[in-house]
Protein backbone atom coordinates (compact mmCIF):
# COMPACT_ATOMS: atom_id res chain seq x y z
CA UNK A 1 0.00 0.00 0.00
CA UNK A 2 2.89 2.34 0.83
CA UNK A 3 4.29 1.92 -2.69
CA UNK A 4 0.86 2.72 -4.14
CA UNK A 5 0.73 5.95 -2.15
CA UNK A 6 4.21 6.92 -3.39
CA UNK A 7 3.16 6.17 -6.98
CA UNK A 8 -0.01 8.20 -6.49
CA UNK A 9 2.00 11.22 -5.29
CA UNK A 10 4.38 10.92 -8.25
CA UNK A 11 1.38 10.78 -10.60
CA UNK A 12 0.00 13.98 -9.10
CA UNK A 13 3.36 15.78 -9.42
CA UNK A 14 3.57 14.91 -13.11
CA UNK A 15 -0.11 15.66 -13.73
CA UNK A 16 -0.06 19.08 -12.08
CA UNK A 17 3.28 19.95 -13.66
CA UNK A 18 1.70 19.43 -17.07
CA UNK A 19 -1.34 21.43 -15.92
CA UNK A 20 0.90 24.36 -15.05
CA UNK A 21 2.54 24.30 -18.47
CA UNK A 22 -0.93 23.94 -19.96
CA UNK A 23 -1.84 27.43 -18.78
CA UNK A 24 1.12 28.95 -20.57
CA UNK A 25 0.51 26.89 -23.72
CA UNK A 26 -3.18 27.82 -23.86
CA UNK A 27 -2.41 31.48 -23.20
CA UNK A 28 -0.14 31.39 -26.24
CA UNK A 29 -2.91 29.87 -28.38
CA UNK A 30 -5.89 31.89 -27.09
CA UNK A 31 -7.63 33.60 -28.76
CA UNK A 32 -5.53 34.30 -31.87
CA UNK A 33 -4.71 30.72 -32.90
CA UNK A 34 -7.81 29.09 -31.48
CA UNK A 35 -11.03 30.32 -29.86
CA UNK A 36 -11.83 29.17 -26.30
CA UNK A 37 -14.91 27.11 -27.26
CA UNK A 38 -13.09 25.48 -30.17
CA UNK A 39 -10.20 24.69 -27.84
CA UNK A 40 -12.58 22.99 -25.41
CA UNK A 41 -14.14 20.95 -28.21
CA UNK A 42 -10.76 19.78 -29.51
CA UNK A 43 -9.57 18.78 -26.04
CA UNK A 44 -12.75 16.90 -25.13
CA UNK A 45 -13.11 15.04 -28.44
CA UNK A 46 -9.40 14.18 -28.61
CA UNK A 47 -9.42 12.89 -25.02
CA UNK A 48 -12.60 10.86 -25.54
CA UNK A 49 -11.17 9.13 -28.63
CA UNK A 50 -7.81 8.56 -26.92
CA UNK A 51 -9.32 6.99 -23.79
CA UNK A 52 -11.63 4.71 -25.78
CA UNK A 53 -8.65 3.50 -27.82
CA UNK A 54 -6.56 2.96 -24.69
CA UNK A 55 -9.40 1.05 -23.02
CA UNK A 56 -9.26 -1.63 -25.72
CA UNK A 57 -5.76 -2.58 -24.53
CA UNK A 58 -6.49 -2.86 -20.79
CA UNK A 59 -8.51 -5.47 -18.86
CA UNK A 60 -12.27 -4.93 -19.04
CA UNK A 61 -13.88 -3.17 -16.09
CA UNK A 62 -17.31 -3.90 -14.66
CA UNK A 63 -19.86 -1.09 -14.39
CA UNK A 64 -23.62 -0.79 -14.51
CA UNK A 65 -25.64 1.19 -17.03
CA UNK A 66 -26.70 3.59 -14.28
CA UNK A 67 -23.08 4.29 -13.37
CA UNK A 68 -22.18 4.95 -17.00
CA UNK A 69 -25.02 7.44 -17.32
CA UNK A 70 -23.92 9.20 -14.12
CA UNK A 71 -20.33 9.44 -15.38
CA UNK A 72 -21.52 10.66 -18.79
CA UNK A 73 -23.53 13.44 -17.11
CA UNK A 74 -20.56 14.34 -14.91
CA UNK A 75 -18.53 14.88 -18.08
CA UNK A 76 -21.29 16.65 -20.02
CA UNK A 77 -21.92 19.14 -17.23
CA UNK A 78 -18.92 19.14 -14.91
CA UNK A 79 -15.86 18.61 -17.09
CA UNK A 80 -17.22 20.56 -20.06
CA UNK A 81 -18.38 23.40 -17.81
CA UNK A 82 -15.04 23.53 -16.01
CA UNK A 83 -13.07 23.62 -19.25
CA UNK A 84 -15.29 26.31 -20.80
CA UNK A 85 -14.96 28.62 -17.81
CA UNK A 86 -11.24 27.92 -17.66
CA UNK A 87 -10.41 28.61 -21.31
CA UNK A 88 -12.66 31.65 -21.66
CA UNK A 89 -11.29 33.05 -18.40
CA UNK A 90 -7.67 32.38 -19.35
CA UNK A 91 -8.17 34.17 -22.67
CA UNK A 92 -9.03 37.34 -20.71
CA UNK A 93 -6.51 37.21 -17.84
CA UNK A 94 -2.94 36.04 -17.24
CA UNK A 95 -1.68 32.50 -16.50
CA UNK A 96 -0.45 33.52 -13.05
CA UNK A 97 -3.82 34.96 -12.03
CA UNK A 98 -5.69 31.94 -13.38
CA UNK A 99 -3.36 29.57 -11.54
CA UNK A 100 -3.91 31.48 -8.29
CA UNK A 101 -7.52 30.32 -8.30
CA UNK A 102 -6.54 26.70 -8.96
CA UNK A 103 -4.91 26.63 -5.51
CA UNK A 104 -8.32 27.31 -3.94
CA UNK A 105 -9.59 23.86 -4.90
CA UNK A 106 -8.96 22.31 -1.42
CA UNK A 107 -11.17 25.04 0.03
CA UNK A 108 -14.00 24.21 -2.36
CA UNK A 109 -13.52 20.48 -1.71
CA UNK A 110 -13.93 21.10 2.01
CA UNK A 111 -17.00 23.33 1.55
CA UNK A 112 -18.63 20.69 -0.66
CA UNK A 113 -17.89 18.07 2.00
CA UNK A 114 -19.48 20.29 4.66
CA UNK A 115 -22.60 21.06 2.64
CA UNK A 116 -23.29 17.58 1.26
CA UNK A 117 -21.34 15.02 3.29
CA UNK A 118 -21.48 16.37 6.87
CA UNK A 119 -17.75 17.10 7.06
CA UNK A 120 -16.72 18.26 10.53
CA UNK A 121 -16.17 22.03 10.79
CA UNK A 122 -13.29 23.30 12.92
CA UNK A 123 -12.14 26.81 13.70
CA UNK A 124 -8.86 26.21 11.85
CA UNK A 125 -10.69 25.23 8.67
CA UNK A 126 -12.94 28.28 8.91
CA UNK A 127 -9.96 30.60 9.38
CA UNK A 128 -8.17 28.91 6.49
CA UNK A 129 -11.16 29.35 4.20
CA UNK A 130 -11.55 33.03 5.11
CA UNK A 131 -7.85 33.74 4.52
CA UNK A 132 -7.90 31.88 1.20
CA UNK A 133 -11.00 33.70 0.01
CA UNK A 134 -9.41 36.97 1.08
CA UNK A 135 -6.48 36.22 -1.22
CA UNK A 136 -8.85 35.46 -4.10
CA UNK A 137 -10.77 38.71 -3.54
CA UNK A 138 -7.49 40.63 -3.42
CA UNK A 139 -6.49 39.24 -6.81
CA UNK A 140 -9.92 39.85 -8.36
CA UNK A 141 -10.37 43.39 -7.05
CA UNK A 142 -6.90 44.79 -7.73
CA UNK A 143 -5.75 43.39 -11.07
CA UNK A 144 -6.19 45.85 -13.91
CA UNK A 145 -6.79 45.06 -17.56
CA UNK A 146 -3.79 45.73 -19.80
CA UNK A 147 -2.00 44.37 -22.86
CA UNK A 148 -1.54 41.00 -21.13
CA UNK A 149 -5.07 40.76 -19.71
CA UNK A 150 -7.81 42.11 -21.97
CA UNK A 151 -10.56 41.85 -19.30
CA UNK A 152 -8.93 40.88 -16.02
CA UNK A 153 -12.04 41.12 -13.82
CA UNK A 154 -14.20 38.88 -16.02
CA UNK A 155 -11.34 36.47 -16.66
CA UNK A 156 -10.55 36.12 -12.97
CA UNK A 157 -14.20 35.53 -12.05
CA UNK A 158 -14.49 32.84 -14.71
CA UNK A 159 -11.30 31.16 -13.48
CA UNK A 160 -12.68 31.29 -9.96
CA UNK A 161 -15.85 29.56 -11.17
CA UNK A 162 -13.82 26.93 -13.02
CA UNK A 163 -11.90 26.06 -9.84
CA UNK A 164 -15.22 25.46 -8.06
CA UNK A 165 -16.47 23.17 -10.84
CA UNK A 166 -13.19 21.25 -10.88
CA UNK A 167 -13.47 20.69 -7.14
CA UNK A 168 -16.97 19.26 -7.74
CA UNK A 169 -15.46 16.93 -10.35
CA UNK A 170 -12.76 15.82 -7.88
CA UNK A 171 -15.27 15.01 -5.14
CA UNK A 172 -17.73 13.14 -7.37
CA UNK A 173 -15.11 11.24 -9.36
CA UNK A 174 -13.37 10.23 -6.12
CA UNK A 175 -16.60 8.56 -4.98
CA UNK A 176 -17.27 6.99 -8.37
CA UNK A 177 -13.78 5.42 -8.39
CA UNK A 178 -14.71 3.40 -5.33
CA UNK A 179 -17.04 1.28 -7.47
CA UNK A 180 -15.89 1.59 -11.10
CA UNK A 181 -12.57 1.28 -12.92
CA UNK A 182 -10.35 4.19 -13.89
CA UNK A 183 -10.73 3.76 -17.65
CA UNK A 184 -14.50 3.45 -17.37
CA UNK A 185 -14.51 6.81 -15.61
CA UNK A 186 -12.20 8.48 -18.12
CA UNK A 187 -13.80 7.28 -21.34
CA UNK A 188 -17.37 8.01 -20.27
CA UNK A 189 -16.64 11.32 -18.57
CA UNK A 190 -14.88 12.64 -21.66
CA UNK A 191 -17.52 11.15 -23.95
CA UNK A 192 -20.02 13.27 -22.05
CA UNK A 193 -17.78 16.34 -22.33
CA UNK A 194 -17.27 15.69 -26.05
CA UNK A 195 -21.04 15.36 -26.52
CA UNK A 196 -21.61 18.78 -24.92
CA UNK A 197 -18.83 20.35 -26.99
CA UNK A 198 -20.30 18.99 -30.23
CA UNK A 199 -23.75 20.28 -29.27
CA UNK A 200 -22.24 23.73 -28.66
CA UNK A 201 -20.40 23.49 -31.99
CA UNK A 202 -23.80 23.60 -33.68
CA UNK A 203 -24.29 27.12 -32.32
CA UNK A 204 -20.74 28.48 -32.08
CA UNK A 205 -18.50 28.78 -35.13
CA UNK A 206 -15.43 26.52 -35.27
CA UNK A 207 -12.49 28.91 -35.11
CA UNK A 208 -8.98 27.43 -35.26
CA UNK A 209 -6.53 29.30 -37.53
CA UNK A 210 -3.81 26.99 -36.14
CA UNK A 211 -5.28 24.19 -38.26
CA UNK A 212 -5.42 26.14 -41.54
CA UNK A 213 -2.87 26.05 -44.34
CA UNK A 214 -0.04 26.91 -44.63
CA UNK A 215 1.09 24.90 -41.60
CA UNK A 216 2.00 27.02 -38.58
CA UNK A 217 4.47 24.69 -36.94
CA UNK A 218 5.03 26.38 -33.57
CA UNK A 219 1.36 26.90 -32.61
CA UNK A 220 0.52 23.45 -34.02
CA UNK A 221 3.17 21.84 -31.79
CA UNK A 222 1.86 23.79 -28.81
CA UNK A 223 -1.66 22.56 -29.57
CA UNK A 224 -0.44 18.94 -29.81
CA UNK A 225 1.29 19.37 -26.46
CA UNK A 226 -1.98 20.59 -24.92
CA UNK A 227 -3.97 17.69 -26.38
CA UNK A 228 -1.51 14.93 -25.45
CA UNK A 229 0.12 15.90 -22.16
CA UNK A 230 -2.13 18.18 -20.04
CA UNK A 231 -5.30 16.60 -21.45
CA UNK A 232 -4.79 12.86 -21.97
CA UNK A 233 -1.76 12.05 -19.79
CA UNK A 234 -2.65 14.46 -16.98
CA UNK A 235 -6.23 13.22 -16.70
CA UNK A 236 -4.98 9.64 -16.98
CA UNK A 237 -2.84 10.19 -13.87
CA UNK A 238 -5.44 12.01 -11.75
CA UNK A 239 -7.61 8.91 -11.01
CA UNK A 240 -4.47 7.10 -9.81
CA UNK A 241 -4.00 9.88 -7.28
CA UNK A 242 -7.68 9.91 -6.33
CA UNK A 243 -7.65 6.16 -5.74
CA UNK A 244 -4.96 6.22 -3.04
CA UNK A 245 -4.90 9.81 -1.75
CA UNK A 246 -7.38 11.94 0.15
CA UNK A 247 -9.35 14.28 -2.14
CA UNK A 248 -8.07 17.33 -0.28
CA UNK A 249 -4.46 16.20 -0.71
CA UNK A 250 -5.03 15.75 -4.45
CA UNK A 251 -6.46 19.27 -4.64
CA UNK A 252 -3.46 20.67 -2.73
CA UNK A 253 -1.25 19.62 -5.64
CA UNK A 254 -2.77 22.65 -7.35
CA UNK A 255 0.16 24.49 -5.74
CA UNK A 256 2.36 22.99 -8.45
CA UNK A 257 0.20 24.56 -11.13
CA UNK A 258 0.80 27.96 -9.53
CA UNK A 259 4.55 27.42 -9.18
CA UNK A 260 5.08 26.16 -12.74
CA UNK A 261 2.76 28.72 -14.37
CA UNK A 262 4.36 31.60 -12.46
CA UNK A 263 7.95 30.65 -13.29
CA UNK A 264 7.21 30.10 -16.98
CA UNK A 265 4.96 33.18 -17.31
CA UNK A 266 7.55 35.54 -15.86
CA UNK A 267 10.30 33.90 -17.92
CA UNK A 268 8.57 34.28 -21.29
CA UNK A 269 6.76 37.59 -20.66
CA UNK A 270 3.18 36.32 -20.29
CA UNK A 271 2.89 38.16 -16.96
CA UNK A 272 4.65 40.82 -14.93
CA UNK A 273 5.73 40.61 -11.30
CA UNK A 274 3.15 42.14 -8.99
CA UNK A 275 3.30 42.54 -5.23
CA UNK A 276 -0.48 42.30 -5.15
CA UNK A 277 -0.41 38.95 -6.94
CA UNK A 278 2.31 37.75 -4.58
CA UNK A 279 0.23 38.81 -1.57
CA UNK A 280 -2.80 37.00 -2.97
CA UNK A 281 -0.70 33.85 -3.50
CA UNK A 282 0.61 33.94 0.05
CA UNK A 283 -2.86 34.44 1.55
CA UNK A 284 -4.32 31.56 -0.46
CA UNK A 285 -1.37 29.27 0.33
CA UNK A 286 -1.65 30.04 4.05
CA UNK A 287 -5.41 29.47 3.95
CA UNK A 288 -5.11 26.14 2.13
CA UNK A 289 -2.30 25.06 4.46
CA UNK A 290 -4.55 25.66 7.48
CA UNK A 291 -7.35 23.66 5.85
CA UNK A 292 -4.89 20.84 5.12
CA UNK A 293 -3.55 20.79 8.72
CA UNK A 294 -7.08 20.72 10.07
CA UNK A 295 -7.93 17.92 7.63
CA UNK A 296 -5.04 15.81 8.93
CA UNK A 297 -6.18 16.32 12.52
CA UNK A 298 -9.74 15.27 11.70
CA UNK A 299 -10.52 11.60 12.43
CA UNK A 300 -10.58 9.59 9.19
CA UNK A 301 -14.11 9.03 7.86
CA UNK A 302 -15.43 7.99 4.48
CA UNK A 303 -15.52 10.95 2.12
Amino acid sequence: MKNKIVEANICMVISKGFSGLNMNALKYLLPFWISPFTGVALRCVFAAVAFWIISFFVPSEHSTGKQKVQIFLLGALGVYGYMCLYLVGLSKTTPVSSSIFSTLQPVWVFLIAVLFYQEKVTWMKVVGILIGLGGALLCISTQQSDDLASDALTGNLLCLGSSVMYAVYLVISNRILKSVGMFTLLKYVFTGAAFSSLIMACFIKFDAPVLTLPIHWLPLCVLLFVLIFPTVISYLLIPLGLKYLNTTIVAIYGYLILIVATIVSLSIGQDRFSWTQLSAMLLICIGVYLVEIAERKTPVTEK
